[in-house]
């Protein structure tokens, strides 16, 4: 790829704000992972109902990205990235001041970070509507490695909450979030011919495409897995592998940091050699790396009178289950990319809807892994029987990619200007 090209052919100032924007709402999303059980310490709440509460927002992102997609196409998503980033301000500011109570307000302000998690819907086609098509893996893969937010999050919350509170984690998070939205209204501007009215029949009319309900289930099974496993791990090794939420803080941090990075690898390798090769070699992978991780036994219990296992005194498991995570992981962030180079050939002229479409399903995956692997927590002790579900669910994306391969690449995908 020549760089001054690629610097040439659209706006990099959108292309970097998005990023940032995508990057912050993202840290703001999933925050309640990582902090579940600092602000459930003195609530009397199972571990499948704490699931369940890192998996609201989750479910809120996939509400909101279609009304808030819909929004930027009438009125630019430039204002309304602007709206959504002060909602959220909002509710950050709440709970920084105020706390939470109790399940019902742990809930409420779940719904209202998903608000940060539609973000999606609009920073993604903010920045693919100033790019040719023969870079739309990698400006997607680029807007979307914001998702690096939860990174962040889980390497500092912990620590932040152990030393000086969990609240003091949303107080740290307000300043990166003014400056950004600083930043985001002087540099972004919203690409020629991208505003009209909502069309909310447009909506019915590709629902009713079967390539869109492709779409939406193969990023059901991508971003539903990264955002799903970003939200539920650090209970998870909290539980399974007994570890402190600082020692499960830095493992999550580890194994998302690969999803993240490698989105935009994900995208450029589909520009290479096609967005279907690259999704049915990553499909494949993930699916085997579920199964393994559903297989693992649950790991010892960490010594008397300790809150759990420090990060150097880990057991041997712990580490090999951080592999299985980190290479399927790496890989749903590759599949994010390689959906979103294939995604913009198909419906560019819709993409905005799309994007909403496609984002709301990837949002509705997440949650349903992390509520998956609460029922399985709670029906069978261990959550083995959810990560099996998910390796047949990448299986089933396998198949689906080979049903639709001849006709993609025969049809939309011959004049398409890319590989498919």
């Amino acid at each position: 790829m020549n760089l001054q090209d690629f610097k040439k052919a659209g706006h990099w100032p959108t292309l970097l704000a998005a990023f940032l924007y995508f990057d912050i709402s993202f840290m703001a999303w999933v925050s309640l992972g990582p902090l579940m059980i600092y602000i459930t310490k003195d609530m009397q709440i199972p571990v499948e109902d704490k699931l369940s509460l890192v998996a609201i927002p989750v479910l809120g992102g996939a509400f909101f990205r279609v009304p808030l997609g819909s929004i930027a196409d009438a009125i630019g998503a430039k204002l309304t990235g602007v709206i959504a980033q002060l909602i959220v301000l909002l509710a950050v500011v709440v709970v920084y001041f105020f706390g939470l109570g109790g399940p019902m307000a742990i809930a409420i302000f779940g719904m209202s970070l998903g608000v940060a998690g539609a973000s999606f819907a609009v920073a993604l086609p903010q920045a693919s509507r100033w790019y040719p098509p023969h870079y739309q893996g990698v400006v997607m893969g680029i807007a979307g490695a914001g998702n690096m937010g939860v990174v962040l999050d889980a390497l500092f919350a912990p620590w932040i909450a152990e030393n000086f509170g969990w609240q003091a984690v949303y107080g740290a998070l307000l300043a990166p979030m003014l400056v950004i939205l600083a930043f985001y209204m002087l540099v972004v501007e919203d690409a020629p011919g991208s505003c009209g009215p909502i069309n909310w029949a447009a909506y019915g009319k590709l629902l009713l495409d079967a390539d869109s309900r492709w779409f939406m289930f193969f990023y059901f099974i991508t971003f539903g897995g990264f955002v799903g496993l970003a939200a539920a791990l650090p209970l998870y090794f909290t539980v399974h592998f007994h570890a402190t939420g600082v020692a499960a803080g830095v493992m999550v941090a580890l194994i998302v940091a690969f999803g993240s990075g490698f989105r935009p690898v994900g995208g450029y390798i589909a520009d290479r050699i096609g967005g279907i090769k690259t999704l049915s070699i990553l499909f494949t992978m993930v699916a085997v790396c579920y199964l393994a991780v559903a297989l693992m036994r649950e790991g010892p219990a960490a010594p008397a009178g300790a809150a759990g296992w420090s990060l150097l005194e880990l057991p041997r498991a712990t580490w090999f289950a951080v592999s299985l995570f980190s290479l399927g992981v790496l890989c749903l962030g590759m599949g994010n990319g390689a959906v979103f180079q294939l995604l913009p050939q198909r419906f560019r002229k819709e993409i905005g809807v799309m994007t909403g479409l496609v984002g709301a399903a990837g949002g509705l995956g997440g949650f349903f892994l992390a509520k998956a692997l609460a029922y399985s927590k709670g029906m069978t002790g261990g959550f083995g029987a959810g990560f099996s579900f998910f390796s047949l669910l990448a299986l089933l994306g396998f198949v689906g990619l080979a049903l639709v391969r001849a006709r993609w690449r025969t049809t939309w995908g011959a004049v398409s200007g890319a590989r498919i």
